[in-house]
This record gives structure tokens, sequence and C-alpha cells, in this order.
């Protein structure tokens, strides 16, 4: 995931994705924030995707976040709603509240505004859970506009996916 926009197309990695996903008998579910429903359009666009793709959490406010995730007040307040620990626990509660074995979650300030000097636009966390494993997060600060940035997002997603099968993109 060194780079990731010299990696194939959304829809090239979305269908490896579930190719991976169906050879293992899993199912996904999705946790998103700043990409709004993103993933899990590009995965409902590969044609059979139901065999593997479970559920889509869009939770874009806070009181989302708590009350279909399960994300604390706690993380909320202390470290904010883009951080290593809320996406942990947005990974977390999609797996918790799902059939799936496998999910990806996304918090992160897609701008133009929102961003600090700790936080600059472009800050994104992610965070993944597979079988047996706690989540695994990571932090990754893209450049350009909205729609890149969320891109991006999508991408780095859908590619962190991938590596935690063995599947790299």
């Amino acid at each position: 995931m060194d780079d990731v926009n010299d990696s194939p197309a959304l829809e090239v990695l979305a269908r490896r994705l579930g190719e991976a996903l169906r050879a293992r008998g899993w199912r996904l579910a999705t946790a998103e924030s700043c990409t709004g429903g993103w993933v899990a359009k590009v995965m409902t666009d590969v044609a059979g995707s139901s065999a593997w793709f479970e559920r889509g959490f869009i939770t874009y406010s806070n009181d989302a976040k708590r009350e279909l995730l399960g994300v604390s007040d706690d993380a909320l307040e202390r470290y904010g709603a883009v951080s290593e620990r809320v996406v942990a626990e947005m990974v977390s509660g999609a797996l918790a509240r799902s059939r799936a074995e496998v999910a990806v979650a996304v918090s992160g300030i897609a701008g133009p505004g929102g961003g600090t000097a700790d936080k600059p636009v472009g800050t994104v966390w992610f965070a993944w859970g597979f079988p047996g494993e706690g989540p695994t997060a990571r932090c990754l600060c893209f450049d350009g506009d909205r729609e890149t940035v969320r891109e991006q997002a999508v991408r780095a997603a859908l590619l962190g996916l991938l590596g935690g099968l063995g599947a790299d993109g």
C-alpha cells in the first residue's frame, strides 16, 4: 500500500477482493465515515457481490458511530472521530453487529475544511478486522481535493483488505 495511486482501478480491486472472500467463504462489512458508503458501493458494483458482501454502516456523525457501531463516548471525546481508537472500535462494532468475518472502517478529514495542525485535511484512519485477529489500524495522509482524498481512501481500504487476506492488489 505504498502508493495507492499506482494501484489498479477500484473496480479491479473490488473484483479481486470479492474473489478472495468467496474463496474463503467469508463476508465483508464496512464501517464508513468520510467515504460515505463509497467502499460499499464499489464492492456492490461487482455482480454476484451478495455472496460475500454482508452489509455497510455509514456512520458519518458521532451519534451514528455510537448508536450503530457501539463506539464509546470516551474514545470520541478523548481522541476524536479521526483516530486510531475510534476506527478500531468502528471495525470491532461492524464485526459484532453483522454476520461478516472481515470488516474495514474508515474515518478521516476529506476537506476542504475541518483540518487542524495535528490532523490536517487529508488525514484518514483505517482499521481492518480479520478472523482470529484484533483490529489493525493505520493512518494515511492524502493530497488533493475532497473527491481525490475520498477516492484514495477507498483505494487504501481495499488494498488493506486484500493485503490482510494475502491477496495483495
